[in-house]
Formats: structure tokens, C-alpha cells, sequence
């Protein structure tokens, strides 16, 4: 049985890398500045924000007893915020443009590549976008002391694993979109998990309802996770942050893959 399975995987997996592949192969120039811009932004937001009106602040006081300044309690959340917006720009907008308007995956499955194929394959794509941000940002919170080095070493895939988290979902959303205009729903429910997933103020600040609501958030999940390995903070909930974007990943590829399936075979 497992000499039968192997040979299928490695196949598989070959195939997801080449629909990787082709997207790096039709990069452009143009595409280089858009990547610059997503990292950009959350940096503004930390200079901004979470050093300038951490200012005014000044030291929080973690759930854990930890004691950080304003900017290492923001920065985890831009880290996170970075991985997710990463994610959602190929997922969404690229992925929906391919699929309904170039009619790429219509000519990819008369390949042997199946359609769970080019969903690996196209959150392998998003998540080399993410990745970068992600190191990049790492970078500039070791730079301003906002963490260490080695904490940074073990936020690194912690950020990857929310960016395939959020790529999978954005993909399994972006299937049931019907027209650019849904993007405007889906562009201010990104926009809100962003204010309110304790990016700003600690999820303790809210009333107890709406506590709620936001800590079952999959950016608060992944907020959660990567602020507590910046700052060191020790905590079980921990693997049930690990296991909820883990759950939302196996979700958004199971999801996208089938209904790819639906859209491509009709």
C-alpha cells in the first residue's frame, strides 16, 4: 500500500510546485513594487502607532504578567497582520482574476494537475509572498529591540503557518465569489478583523460579548501566537492556536478544492 502511495504524493506534489513555479516564471518588473508596498504598510502602522502613539501609552501588562511597551505589543500584530494580507492578495484578487476572467485553470486541468493540486500549488505561490514579509518585518523588530533574534527565529513559522492559514481560507472564499464588486465584503471584513483582533488594545480592554467574538477570530488566533513567542510569553494556548490555523488551513484547502472541482468540471 505505501509503495503505491508514495509514487502519488511525490507526483502530486510535483505538479503543485509547478503551478508555483509558472507564477514565479510570469512575474514582472511592476510586480516587485506591489511587493514592496505590503511591506511598507504594516511598517507605517508600527512607526505610527505603535511607537508614536505608544509614546503616550506607554508599558502594557500581558495576561501573563509580562510587562512590554506599546511597539512590542504591536509589532507581533503587524508581523501577523503582514502574513495575512500577504496571503489574502494572491488567494483573492490574483486567484479570482486567473480562475474567472484569464480562464488559466480551464487550460492547467487538461494537464494531469487536479484541481486540489492548484490550490497547493497556488497557496505554496501566496505563502513565498508572505514569507517574505514576514523576514522582512522580523528583521526590523530585531533591528528596534522589539524581540530577539532567537525569538524571532520561532516567530518565523509561526507567521508562515498563519499566512497558510489565511491563504487556504481566502481561497475557499474567493470560489464562491460571483463579481469584483463581492471583494468590497470581503475587503471590509479584512479591515475589521484588523482593528479588532487585539491588534491594538489586549482583548481583555472589551466587554466580556464581545471578547468573545473577537478571540474566536482566526487573526486573533494568529495575533495571539506570534505575540506571545515575541515577548516570550509561556502559555498552553499556544497549541490551541497552532491547531486552530491548522484546522483553517485543512478547511480552506478541502473547500477550495472541491469547489474548483465543481467550477472546472461544471
Amino acid at each position: 500500500m505505501v509503495a503505491l502511495v508514495l509514487p502519488r504524493l511525490a507526483a502530486a506534489s510535483r505538479r503543485s510546485v509547478s503551478v508555483a513555479e509558472r507564477n514565479v516564471a510570469a512575474l514582472k518588473a511592476v510586480y516587485w513594487l506591489l511587493l514592496v508596498s505590503g511591506f511598507v504598510e504594516p511598517l507605517l502602522y508600527l512607526l505610527s502607532i505603535g511607537v508614536g502613539v505608544g509614546t503616550l501609552v506607554g508599558d502594557l501588562t500581558l495576561p501573563g504578567g509580562e510587562v512590554v511597551t506599546y511597539a512590542a505589543f504591536v509589532a507581533p500584530a503587524m508581523l501577523a497582520s503582514s502574513a495575512m494580507s500577504g496571503a489574502l492578495s494572491e488567494t483573492t484578487f490574483n486567484f479570482f482574476g486567473k480562475m474567472k476572467q484569464m480562464k488559466l485553470y480551464d487550460g492547467v486541468i487538461a494537464t494531469p494537475v487536479q484541481p486540489f493540486e492548484i490550490a497547493l500549488g497556488e497557496l505554496l505561490w501566496a505563502m513565498l509572498r508572505g514569507s517574505a514579509y514576514s523576514a522582512a518585518f522580523l528583521v526590523v523588530m530585531v533591528v528596534m529591540e522589539l524581540t530577539t533574534a532567537a525569538r524571532a527565529l520561532v516567530a518565523f513559522p509561526a507567521a508562515v503557518l498563519v499566512g497558510f492559514a489565511f491563504g487556504a481560507l481566502g481561497m475557499a472564499i474567493t470560489t464562491f465569489m460571483r463579481s469584483w464588486h463581492d471583494f468590497d465584503l470581503m475587503s471590509a471584513a479584512q479591515f475589521t478583523l484588523f482593528l479588532f483582533s487585539g491588534t491594538f488594545v489586549p482583548a481583555e480592554a472589551y466587554p466580556a460579548a464581545l471578547r468573545w467574538a473577537v478571540e474566536v477570530t482566526p487573526l486573533y488566533r494568529a495575533v495571539h501566537l506570534i505575540r506571545g513567542v515575541s515577548v516570550g510569553a509561556a502559555g498552553w494556548e499556544w497549541v490551541l492556536d497552532v491547531l486552530y490555523l491548522l484546522a483553517a488551513m485543512v478547511l480552506g484547502l478541502l473547500v477550495a478544492s472541491r469547489r474548483m472541482s465543481r467550477l472546472l468540471y461544471g
